[in-house]
């Protein structure tokens, strides 16, 4: 489909919309992408809603020319699930960026799906409240780009991910309906979970408009440690026994050799160059205090250094920045790079297993890719700094990254714990699903008929 065949919607879009349409090619370009490696094609238009209204009328017209639609957030994802493809209008939903309401007693909010994590954290401490959202993508992401993506990041191990912080949803289906799904209670056994089928569909089967998320208390206490490790099992077996004993960590992160002198370099830090942990404890002041203890025990018992603390606020940001900033700091190891980035999940009694396993088969290779990942739920990541352009780097990091997930998946884990499937997992999520994929196709065509809602993600469009 070219641009001239979209006269007709593109006149009804500019109607409806005013300014808030554009086919400018610098928009355009803007909306094109995520922070993957994924190419795609220009959006035909981008078009700026600031109500569920607005989004059930662009929708409806999409329907009517047969147009299909890519919802686009921040565009911090790593697997190209809003990468534009020919004849796409693109939906950006930044201008929906209203926190509707809070409710302290209740510990829930309702915001739009353009609202930032960041930005809904500062407006609940700024009115005063001793709540935040406390899933961490690590990314400033917009809330429905999470619910889409079903991210979780640092805090999962005890905080949950965007599948446990979601209470309810309201949602733009395919054919411009406006449906609502969830409440603000805490349990329902009414119906089909509606709202958990839209979380992870990567803007698939509806657009998400309106969230509501759980808050979480803040804790009266927090401290924050670095330690290194001879190896990564060392690393590993200290994290399953940590969790073993049921002590109150928040985050625990692990950066291999590799990833740590990369985060030294460009964040300017002194920490030792050896597989390393990052770990937060949260909770009332004694229990930080214990926590703390009995993990500085357990991490000796394996062969650890000293924990290196950090209780200062200050101190601690600047800690977990530098761990933030791990992407780039892979990157920074081959000045000029581009980022292909896997990640895939285990059991975490096989996560040493799995690691070392991974770390055996990029041994093999001529790339220089880093691991980290958030080891107190058996999740990881590899960082490959690409040569742009470089169509045999990139074909190896596939390849490396293909076998990545044949050893997650030998050892009953999955292909993506939280980056999605987008256009870069397809093939892994049906050599982890089999059958099951044509059981997710017919709910595609069920609810997306017309094949209108980010055509060609997750995976391949069931014939219509």
């Amino acid at each position: 489909m070219n641009r001239h065949n979209l006269k007709h919607p593109h006149k009804e879009l500019r109607k409806r919309l005013g300014t808030r349409f554009s086919t400018d090619d610098a928009v355009r370009d803007a909306h094109a992408r995520d922070a993957s490696y994924h190419q795609g094609t220009l959006p035909d238009a981008v078009a700026f809603p600031k109500t569920n209204a607005e989004v059930a009328d662009i929708v409806r017209i999409c329907a009517k020319y047969k147009i299909p639609i890519v919802p686009y957030g921040t565009g911090t994802g790593v697997e190209g699930a809003v990468v534009a493809t020919e004849g796409v209008l693109c939906i950006a939903l930044n201008e929906m960026n209203r926190i509707l309401r809070v409710s302290p007693d209740d510990r829930d909010a309702t915001v739009e799906a353009g609202v930032t994590r960041l930005q809904l954290n500062t407006h609940l401490t700024k009115i005063g409240t001793q709540l935040h959202f406390s899933v961490d993508p690590g990314a400033d992401a917009s809330l429905g780009g999470m619910v889409a993506t079903r991210a979780s990041g640092t805090s999962a191990v005890r905080y949950g991910t965007m599948l446990d912080n979601v209470l309810g949803l309201t949602v733009v289906t395919a054919d411009g309906s406006i449906v609502q799904t969830g409440s603000r209670a805490r349990k329902s056994a009414a119906g089909y979970d509606l709202t958990r089928l839209f979380i992870g569909s990567e803007g698939t089967l509806g657009i998400i408009t309106e969230i509501t998320l759980k808050l979480t208390r803040l804790p009266d206490a927090v401290a924050s440690a670095v330690c290194a490790f001879p190896t990564v099992a060392a690393a590993v077996d200290t994290v399953i026994k940590m969790m073993d004993t049921g002590i109150s960590i928040a985050r625990i992160e692990l950066l291999d050799e590799l990833q740590m002198d990369a985060v030294n370099k460009y964040a300017g830090l002194d920490y030792e160059v050896a597989p390393t942990l990052f770990f937060e404890f949260h909770g009332s002041e004694h229990t930080v205090a214990e926590s703390s203890e009995i993990a500085g025990k357990i991490a000796a018992m394996h062969g650890s250094g000293d924990f290196r603390w950090a209780t200062d606020e200050n101190e601690r940001k600047r800690l977990w920045q530098a761990r933030y900033d791990s992407y780039y700091a892979a990157l920074n190891r081959r000045p000029g790079s581009v980022g292909y980035v896997t990640d895939v999940c285990v059991p975490i009694s096989r996560l040493a297993e799995c690691i070392a396993k991974t770390k055996a088969l990029l041994a093999t290779s001529y790339l220089i890719p880093s691991i980290l990942g958030h080891v107190g739920d058996g999740n990881f990541h590899v960082v490959f700094p690409l040569e742009p352009n470089n169509k045999v780097e990139l074909a190896e990091a596939q390849r490396l990254s293909d076998q990545i997930v044949d050893i997650a998946l030998e050892m009953d884990g999955t292909c993506t714990g939280e980056h999605g499937v987008g256009v870069g997992k397809r093939n892994a999520l049906e050599k982890e699903h089999g059958e099951a994929i044509d059981l997710m196709r017919a709910i595609k065509h069920a609810l997306d008929p017309q094949n209108l809602m980010n055509p060609g993600k997750v995976f391949l469009s069931p014939q219509t």
